[in-house]
């Protein structure tokens, strides 16, 4: 029976090693589209304002043909870019935008929350922002997307090199221009706001959990100085080699990665050592490998 009992808990561990990475990806897409799709469908949209991307192409047609749902319309606009990025870019990625797209076409076109009642625009697109950026960002999380530009970006990105955010730049002011055009012009700034509100949200919600700071010191106690990192930080230490303009000495540059909760312990460890180190702390936008996380693979 300890036979039978071992072999079936190896196999259960088997299937959960499996299909926990590909239930936990669903469950952030999943997520993040419900709550994209209360700030859009709850805040968003009735008070008018735009979007970037395929998102903002969907609801700008809806505005100006009311008939027509933004869920169903950006269902149909990635129908072909899915296509392409089922042919171009990564399986594993596509497979999860796939099911990306789909959930998040069905949220936006079934999620209608309450709307508040929000007569000053700036508290709407503030809430908008906070809303969509957060719910965007919680999708980004995952090996996957909602698609729409994300594909678009991606297949650019890899086939000619093209920067990311440069693409997204671009189709966000050309669907913001057609909206000042043929929307309203007015509503079209307040939807300014709203974008950078969201990304800096979205940013946030991506790189917020693994906000690092890089340090590096310079000292003549270098080796006791990582030393000391390693063993009661237990942080990992890398030398990097340098020289005195002024005095011509090869010098050992420690460079390191640490959290900010735990950089005035660090500071506190490299002084008790040497006073006179000298140390440089910068912000790190993300921090990949190891233990710091993974990077998405397209």
């Amino acid at each position: 029976m300890n036979v039978i009992a071992m072999q079936m808990k190896i196999k259960l561990e088997k299937i959960l090693g499996t299909y926990k990475p590909i239930l936990w990806n669903a469950a952030l897409i999943s997520i993040g589209s419900i709550i994209y799709a209360v700030g859009m469908n709850g805040v968003l949209v009735p008070q008018g304002f735009l979007n970037g991307g395929l998102v903002g192409i969907a609801i700008l047609v809806h505005y100006l043909f009311p008939a027509v749902g933004i869920g169903f319309l950006y269902f149909v606009i990635n129908i072909p870019l899915a296509i392409i990025g089922w042919l171009n870019i990564s399986r594993r990625f596509m497979a999860y935008t796939l099911f990306g797209i789909c959930f998040f076409s069905l949220a936006t076109a079934t999620i209608y929350p309450p709307v508040p009642a929000i007569e000053d625009p700036i508290l709407a697109v503030l809430l908008a922002g906070v809303l969509c950026g957060t719910g965007g960002g919680i999708i980004l999380r995952s090996m996957g997307s909602a698609g729409g530009l994300d594909i678009v970006s991606v297949y650019l990105n890899k086939r000619f090199g093209f920067r990311i955010g440069a693409i997204g730049f671009a189709a966000n002011t050309l669907v913001l221009g057609a909206g000042a055009l043929l929307y309203d012009l007015d509503l079209t700034l307040y939807s300014i706001i709203f974008l950078f509100i969201g990304a800096r949200v979205t940013d946030a919600v991506i790189t917020g959990f693994n906000k690092r700071k890089s340090i590096m010191i310079i000292s003549d106690n270098a080796q006791e100085i990582a030393d000391t990192i390693l063993a009661r930080q237990g942080r990992g230490v890398t030398f990097l080699k340098g020289e005195g303009a002024f005095t011509k000495k090869e010098k050992k540059i420690i460079f390191t990665i640490t959290s900010l909760t735990e950089l005035p312990k660090m500071k506190e460890l490299i002084l008790s050592l040497d006073p006179d180190a000298f140390v440089v702390v910068n912000d790190t936008l993300e921090v990949l490998g190891k233990r710091h996380g993974k990077g998405r693979v397209y």
